[in-house]
């Protein structure tokens, strides 16, 4: 899905029994959160970055999620003017959703993507989300109850 001008990503949501989401602050943007995301190689498939992706930025494996749905299309964003990167207009992104296995689980931030975590209601999420990404977030986060696909049998 990446072409010369949006970069393939994936993003992960991780919810807690209780439907909350798992909020990172930015290292780089005190005060800013996201979800956890990162480009997908060359050599993999969505999934597969999505695994390594939550491992390198909240220290989340297997032994602490299971992976419970895949949205059911890729989504999109433009950067903002002054924000491209390698002169890409943007990012399209397929989202994947994971439960902790129990309560009590804590994520470590690496320290060079993210700082702190909470949890948080799934429209506190969006509304803290950077502008640019709020329009993505609010699809998969608000719209997921009813679009998700691809649910996965444990």
């Amino acid at each position: 899905m990446s072409d010369q001008h949006f970069r393939a990503n994936v993003a992960t949501i991780v919810v807690n029994s209780q439907g909350r989401v798992m909020a990172f602050e930015r290292s780089d943007l005190p005060g800013e959160w996201q979800l956890p995301q990162g480009g997908i190689d060359d050599d993999e498939s969505p999934l597969d970055a999505a695994w390594r992706e939550l491992e390198e930025e909240t220290g989340l494996t297997r032994e602490h999620v299971e992976l419970v749905a895949e949205f059911p299309e890729w989504t999109a964003y433009a950067y903002p003017d002054g924000a491209r990167k390698n002169g890409r207009l943007g990012q399209t992104q397929r989202w994947f959703t994971f439960e902790v296995r129990h309560d009590g689980i804590e994520p470590r931030p690496d320290g060079v993507e993210f700082v702190d975590w909470r949890w948080v209601e799934p429209q506190w999420m969006v509304d803290n989300a950077v502008e640019f990404r709020r329009a993505s977030y609010r699809r998969v986060l608000i719209a997921r109850r009813d679009d998700v696909e691809n649910v996965i049998d444990s």
